[in-house]
């Protein structure tokens, strides 16, 4: 967070600047937007309770908006009593088509954040606070019957190469406007980096720039959320996703002001691709099964908003309820698209997630998914191979380089045999199972615990602590592992492995170009003003 103004939004004063002169351009009241969503960060961080946020501007959203769709002061004392997670967590489904409180169309404004100060996300120490226990704190704290589905990603920022690869795959699967990047990806420096930020030597990844991806962080305790007054930005109670409902959306943008990372889009013109478009890519009618805009409650929260209505990353929930095919369901578009493996996807609440695999053992997943793409499968080896054999006959017939074979017998000395599941994205832990029985297969005809071989392939003496060094120089030891902005309580649940941004980090040119992409735009406001000024309305 900046320290050098007095700005209440971590991504500082000209950012804060910029959105009260957005809610300028709006028929809403600017003040009491810019207000809540101040004590919005208030209640994440501690330290304004969750029922003395609602009761503090009840009243004045009930003039401004007359609806108040907020839990009430009853229901969030309620919730920290019985400690059951996050209000939209508690909230029975809102059923309202909210037609009939849609206002007007939004004065034109260029919506998103694009470059914005980096310093802002970097790591700056307040001291410690002494927050009073909000409602997520409440469910931490030990609710033994809570959801333990909570979908979200695990970054591997060191792997990214900037090649914007998840932002098309973003926007095609989502029927986005040029420029509405719900995905960002972008090289930054900071004061620790020192000509052209060299980042470790990472297997996958690209050397010589620090990277940060930032999709929306699907917050635990979010509080884009809690200035929402009709209940259109809320939490998915089965899944933890934090969505928008298109038909209850108003637009007021509040949800933008009170966001700490800059994820959200306001849909000010009518889309370049209609509703019955996306129907018919999806080969089935609008509400039908399969619709890539509905999920399964009825609610419009997937794809590209509608017209005077906010919008931002939904981790594809429409996936996730199996309406795409039972074989999407743990996946999103920018994971299956990204070519060196940064994005993992799955519960973070599962052992067996990919998510939450990568997150824990790095170095053995990146270990993984690289021996994974080289290794020589069962019947290669045994196609290959005939009787007893010395490691280096075996490599020549097989044509792999021993690092392959060493990081397959690394990874086995180290399992700890947890194994796949049943459940959604697991695809770590069945590429580990793949390569066991590789190495299994392969020992059928080598001694791979010979201690030439053990040599050779600079395993030490085939101790497990042989092996996590070998990974670990193999994959590259993280710089470092953090969540974005975590002091604020908004519990994101995103998790990223690299580099974390300094105070004074600044985004730089890096590897990262749209100039290759006739679909991708840095900033929407280019694309806006293009349209309205350069080349439209007052050309």
């Amino acid at each position: 967070m900046s320290t050098d103004d007095e700005s209440f939004h971590p991504l500082g004063s000209e950012w804060e600047d910029e959105l009260e002169t957005m809610l300028d351009d709006t028929e809403y009241d600017t003040d009491l937007g810019m207000q809540m969503a101040q004590d919005a960060f208030r209640v994440t961080k501690g330290e304004l309770s969750e029922a003395d946020f609602h009761e503090k501007y009840h009243d004045d959203v009930m003039e401004e908006f007359g609806e108040d769709e907020r839990p009430t002061k009853e229901a969030y004392e309620t919730a920290q009593e019985e400690a059951k997670g996050t209000v939209g967590r508690m909230l029975s489904k809102f059923d309202g088509d909210g037609e009939d409180s849609r206002r007007g169309a939004m004065k034109k404004m260029g919506a998103g954040a694009a470059a914005v100060g980096l310093g802002a996300w970097g790591t700056v120490d307040d001291g410690p606070s002494q927050p009073e226990p909000s409602v997520a704190a409440a469910q931490e704290e030990g609710d033994d019957d809570a959801n333990d589905l909570q979908w979200g990603m695990t970054i591997d920022l060191e792997r990214c190469d900037g090649c914007l690869t998840c932002v098309e795959a973003c926007t095609q699967e989502n029927d986005l406007d040029q420029g509405v990047n719900w995905m960002y990806v972008l090289a930054f420096e900071d004061e620790l980096s020192s000509g052209g930020s060299p980042a470790p030597d990472v297997r996958g990844g690209i050397d010589g720039f620090d990277m940060l991806v930032r999709p929306c962080q699907h917050c635990t305790d979010a509080p884009c959320e809690k200035v929402c007054p009709t209940t259109a930005r809320h939490t998915r109670d089965k899944d933890g996703l934090v969505l928008t409902d298109y038909d209850v959306c108003i637009g007021c943008r509040y949800c933008q002001v009170a966001c700490p990372y800059g994820v959200n889009y306001f849909q000010w013109n009518e889309p370049d691709v209609s509703t019955d478009e996306i129907a018919d890519h999806m080969g089935v009618e609008p509400g039908e099964e399969g619709d890539h805009m509905t999920d399964d409650r009825g609610r419009w929260v997937d794809a590209r908003a509608p017209r005077g209505v906010m919008s931002k990353c939904t981790m594809c929930p429409t996936r996730q309820d199996g309406l795409m095919g039972d074989e999407q369901v743990g996946t999103t578009a920018c994971e299956e698209a990204c070519p060196p493996d940064a994005i993992q996807f799955g519960n973070v609440n599962d052992e067996r997630s990919d998510a939450y695999q990568h997150r824990e053992n790095p170095n053995k997943s990146r270990s993984i998914i690289d021996a994974h793409h080289n290794m020589p499968s069962p019947d290669d080896i045994d196609e290959e191979l005939d009787g007893d054999t010395d490691l280096e006959d075996a490599l020549e017939a097989l044509e792999i380089e021993s690092d392959v074979v060493a990081i397959m017998k690394a990874i086995e000395i180290t399992t700890d045999d947890l194994g796949p599941s049943d459940e959604e994205n697991t695809t770590l832990l069945e590429q580990e199972q793949e390569i066991l029985e590789a190495v299994e297969t392969l020992e059928e005809y080598v001694d791979l615990e010979d201690e030439d071989a053990l040599d050779e392939l600079r395993l030490g003496d085939g101790e497990e602590s042989d092996a996590e060094d070998r990974l670990r120089n193999f994959a590259g030891n993280p710089s470092s592992m953090f969540k974005l902005l975590e002091e604020y309580g908004t519990n994101p649940n995103i998790a990223y492995i690299g580099k974390e941004p300094g105070p004074n980090a600044e985004q730089v040119e890096g590897p990262v170009s749209y100039d290759g992409w006739d679909s991708l735009t840095d900033n929407r406001k280019e694309v806006l003003d293009e349209d309205t000024v350069d080349g439209g309305l007052f050309s």
